[in-house]
């Protein structure tokens, strides 16, 4: 049996570690304006485009990273990655129509409210112990989103914070099912997601009649995030994640929070509410706390936009 040569891979410090994951999060941080940007496409459109770019981005990737197929990767990584990459589609899905409907700076709390129910999920599913302190953590996080979503009285609000929060939910699916798997490695699985989400997309596109064919703008638009936002960023917090602690990683990710709605504030004026800043700054101290109360925890794998 021909055995596979893995390309050898440079060990990066812990300095390096924080520049990459950080830099991870500024990417990730640009997926409001992106979708802002785009003019006509639909949630479904921009989720193809945006897939299909992922895929040939991560294809790449893998083979330079482990000299193997990513196809390979994925079989070996079996059930778990396939749940974990379905779960992605949703929170994709989820994640995009949210920030269309809903201001930017409310879906990215909700979205970052993750953690939280991937140890709830952690607890019912794999019987994993939650910290007491995660426990406060919750409950000042419910009160947080109670305070953003007091002030929503539009069907429209409703369907996009539900469609935040079930964003949410498709990442937290993501790292119980990586968990179950007991799989450190993201990639596979992430790959899958971008195919799967091609094959859905597809699918819907058709049935619904939406076309194929995008715009030059919106279509470079959602390709750009597949590579630029969502891969890159995705490959950088891979490289990094390795070297830094679970505190370290939670509270980088907050840049992701932090500097999203800043963009769509500096580019296209959007404003957050009273609600949306209260609730968010209660949000925000209940991830710090939760993070820095759980230093010396191993690093979770996470997933964004």
């Amino acid at each position: 049996m021909t055995s596979i040569v893995r390309a050898p891979q440079k060990e990066i410090g812990h300095r390096q570690g924080l520049l990459f994951v950080f830099a991870a999060g500024v990417l990730w941080s640009t997926v409001g304006l992106g979708i802002r940007l785009i003019e006509e496409a639909n949630v479904w459109q921009i989720l193809l485009y945006r897939s299909i770019a992922l895929s040939a981005f991560l294809y790449v990737v893998i083979r330079l990273r482990s000299a193997e197929s990513p196809f390979a990767q994925a079989r070996r990584s079996g059930l778990p990655a396939a749940v974990a990459g379905l779960a992605l589609v949703a929170a994709y899905a989820g994640g995009i129509y949210s920030i269309q409907v809903i201001p930017v700076a409310n879906a990215l709390l909700l979205f970052a409210t993750a953690p939280f129910i991937t140890a709830i999920l952690g607890w019912i599913v794999l019987r994993e112990h939650v910290r007491s302190a995660t426990w406060i953590a919750i409950i000042v996080a419910i009160g947080a989103i109670a305070i953003m979503v007091s002030g929503e009285t539009s069907r429209g609000d409703v369907a996009g914070t539900l469609a935040a929060l079930g964003s949410a939910c498709g990442f937290s699916v993501f790292t119980v099912a990586l968990r179950w798997g007991k799989s450190g490695e993201m990639l596979p699985a992430v790959f899958l997601s971008g195919l799967f989400a091609i094959v859905i997309t597809s699918v819907i596109c058709l049935l619904l009649g939406f076309s194929f064919v995008l715009s030059p703008r919106d279509g470079g638009i959602a390709m750009g995030m597949g590579v630029f936002q969502v891969g890159a960023g995705l490959v950088l917090y891979t490289l990094g994640s390795r070297t830094l602690p679970a505190a370290e990683l939670a509270l980088l990710s907050l840049a992701e929070v932090l500097l999203g709605p800043f963009w769509v504030w500096l580019f296209l004026g959007e404003d957050a509410s009273f609600r949306t800043l209260a609730g968010g700054a209660l949000l925000l101290a209940a991830i710090a706390g939760n993070a820095l109360s759980g230093a010396r925890r191993k690093p979770l794998p996470v997933n964004r936009l």
